[in-house]
């Protein structure tokens, strides 16, 4: 038996039981956005109906994501071209989350390892390329280079806070998986011996932004995603069901591995309505 059929049979029998009561108990909805309602382009079939169709029944939503490549009107931009039915209020990313802690940081200079597209952003803040206080690092592209990881090695290792704005290990593209920045975060953390912080999912300080604006316990949130790590992981982290689709970066495999397990497993976001009985 797969881990497809395992899940969705164990859900099955669970419904009928305890789950269903679980299921019942869902209040608010947080989706993760590049991968669960689209890919690249694409929208993921049944996704613009699904959102809509929660909110006729009035569950409140947020739309989160750990996407560093595009500013907060460029994602909020693209869901309504897509053709989704979103507020920009509603979107919350990890530099929507990173602008949070650096105002609780009274202004610090900062180094702003950023996509161009998101500096913008972080217009508010004092930038300082010799003498950061804070060194913040998002999706870069290929302008990483073992020169820039150095220059940041030394930084840190003077002072400077390391901010990341996520630790992802890959990322789904319309070419496949692509590794994600994570592994560089880890590089200066080790050759460092300094701990980022990291402002998007898992992060439980992410997450209780998102509880926090939803208004809701974390037990009446349900959060879906294509990341057994990021999206489940620190979903259930934070007190939340991890409902996890088998769209975007999922993987069979890498999901069998994984010690986590979500409490529900869905070919698409298209089956949520379904299964929260709508």
């Amino acid at each position: 038996m797969n881990l497809a059929n395992g899940l969705t049979r164990a859900t099955g029998a669970a419904m009928k039981g305890n789950g269903m009561q679980i299921l019942d108990s869902i209040q608010g909805v947080l989706f993760d956005i590049d991968g669960v309602l689209y890919v690249g382009k694409e929208v993921i079939p049944g996704a613009i109906e699904t959102v809509a169709l929660l909110r006729q029944r009035g569950l409140p939503l947020r739309f989160i994501t750990n996407t560093t490549t595009e500013s907060h009107q460029g994602l909020h931009s693209r869901l309504t071209a897509l053709g989704f039915n979103v507020s920009a209020g509603e979107i919350l990313s990890a530099v929507s989350a990173a602008i949070v802690a650096l105002r609780r940081m009274k202004n610090p200079r900062c180094l702003f390892v950023v996509d161009d597209r998101v500096r913008g952003d972080f217009a508010e803040f004092t930038a300082d390329e010799k003498f950061p206080d804070v060194v913040v690092v998002g999706d870069i592209g290929n302008r990483w280079s073992y020169d820039l990881l150095n220059e940041l090695f030394g930084l840190v290792r003077k002072g400077a806070h390391l901010i990341a704005l996520h630790k992802n290990r890959f990322w789904q593209t319309e070419k496949g998986l692509q590794m994600d920045i994570g592994a560089f975060v880890t590089g200066i953390e080790y050759a460092t011996g300094k701990r980022a912080t990291i402002m998007g999912k898992p992060s439980p300080a992410f997450f209780n932004i998102a509880l926090h604006e939803l208004g809701l316990a974390p037990h009446h949130v349900a959060i879906v995603g294509d990341d057994i790590d990021s999206d489940i992981g620190g979903g259930q982290d934070a007190g939340m069901r991890g409902i996890l689709v088998q769209t975007g970066k999922y993987r069979e495999d890498y999901a069998r591995e994984s010690a986590i397990k979500p409490d529900l497993l869905l070919p698409s976001v298209a089956e949520l309505p379904r299964v929260l009985g709508f």
